[in-house]
């Protein structure tokens, strides 16, 4: 199957501009294919801002997000894969989505007809 990630980018860029938040990237800059402006990498990571203010052209596919912004008034194009992207969240308020390392396989279990696992089960996570 195809990664979550770029699905779950896309939702959550488009949950934080509906709710009149600015969406920001928390980026691992020492991810192969990264193409940022190096100035601005701090201990390996960068903070990207992804408001439709502050940048021209995005797209978010499923490979990388890539977009035109200005940084110190100059102009940088600016590829991420999206592997390299550890959290989406909003600048107003923090609440966003941290990714880990790998996208969790949690199996196909093929439980046997009748028994006690045909039935649904609702537990509380917190």
């Amino acid at each position: 199957m195809r990664s979550t990630r770029p699905y779950l980018l896309r939702a959550f860029h488009e949950w934080i501009t509906d709710n009149g938040c600015t969406p920001f990237l928390l980026v691992d800059a020492g991810v192969d294919d990264v193409q940022v402006p190096e100035d601005y990498v701090v201990d390996g990571k960068i903070v990207l801002n992804i408001g439709a203010a502050a940048v021209r052209d995005l797209e978010i596919d499923d490979g990388f997000v890539s977009f035109s912004a200005r940084f110190g008034g100059s102009s940088h194009g600016v590829r991420v894969p999206v592997d390299a992207i550890r959290a989406i969240y909003a600048r107003e308020n923090g609440k966003g989505l941290v990714f880990g390392d790998d996208d969790i396989d949690l199996g196909s279990p093929d439980p046997s007809p009748g028994g006690p696992s045909d039935r649904p089960k609702l537990r509380i996570v917190k």
